[in-house]
């Protein structure tokens, strides 16, 4: 199972010129081997540029993409990630949502499909991440 980030999601659905065709391609790479998982927060980011949420819904219906929930462990985890990383003097660039991604995808999922892979790998490393190639 791939959970996706919502970098990838909004470069589809927003037909991004320079990220949406390298996201949709390796989106569908994704699908070809297995199940592609929303998180509650992607969920959230993601429906914020629909109209209405069914259409949302509906088009992540549409891409392949289900929603999975994030569990107690995963939220668990975000939030010891998160404490280390502002006890390291990490700046609020990186908010709570992040590490909620990149737990439920560290113990919900098999791997992360994101364009933001530096971050992810320092704070999850045992988290394979797959990032759309680009060029």
């Amino acid at each position: 199972m791939t959970a996706v980030d919502t970098s990838v999601l909004l470069d589809v659905f927003t037909a991004d010129a320079t990220f949406g065709p390298a996201s949709r391609d390796t989106l569908g790479a994704c699908l070809a081997v297995g199940t592609v998982r929303v998180c509650s927060v992607v969920w959230a980011e993601t429906s914020a540029f629909f109209p209405e949420p069914d259409s949302a819904e509906a088009a992540m219906t549409a891409l392949g993409a289900a929603f999975n929930p994030l569990d107690l462990r995963s939220a668990d985890l975000a939030g010891q990630a998160w404490r280390s990383y502002r006890k390291r003097g990490g700046s609020p660039e990186h908010v709570i949502a992040d590490f909620l991604i990149g737990a439920h995808a560290s113990l919900q999922a098999d791997r992360l499909l994101t364009r933001d892979r530096g971050f992810y790998r320092s704070y999850f490393p045992g988290l394979t991440v797959v990032e759309p190639a680009v060029g």
